[in-house]
């Protein structure tokens, strides 16, 4: 369900809307001084600050409000994606577990 929402209408005039709105630029490389705009081989990512999951997707003051979105280059993309991926887990053994 997820997956389709990205492919959703509903999403993609949202995310033009919203990289529109933030002049094209990636917001994070902006607060560092760096102008860093889109490209068509480097295009910028809306980001859901709070993750998408199936209970969520359909609520639009999650999946669609902008105060939970942030647009940023692919760099900066995925570094949060790198930062909240999960390498590992501690079981219920107190054994670490990949």
């Amino acid at each position: 369900i997820v997956e389709s929402f990205y492919t959703s209408w509903t999403w993609r005039k949202c995310r033009k809307a919203f990289a529109e709105s933030k002049g094209n630029l990636c917001e994070r490389c902006l607060k560092r001084g760096i102008i860093q705009p889109g490209s068509k081989d480097r295009p910028l990512e809306v980001h859901h600050k709070v993750p998408l999951t199936a209970e969520n997707v359909t609520d639009p003051a999650v999946a669609l409000n902008w105060e939970r979105l942030e647009l940023l280059c692919k760099t900066c993309h995925d570094e949060e994606r790198a930062r909240n991926a999960k390498r590992w887990k501690v079981g219920e053994d107190g054994h670490v577990v990949i």
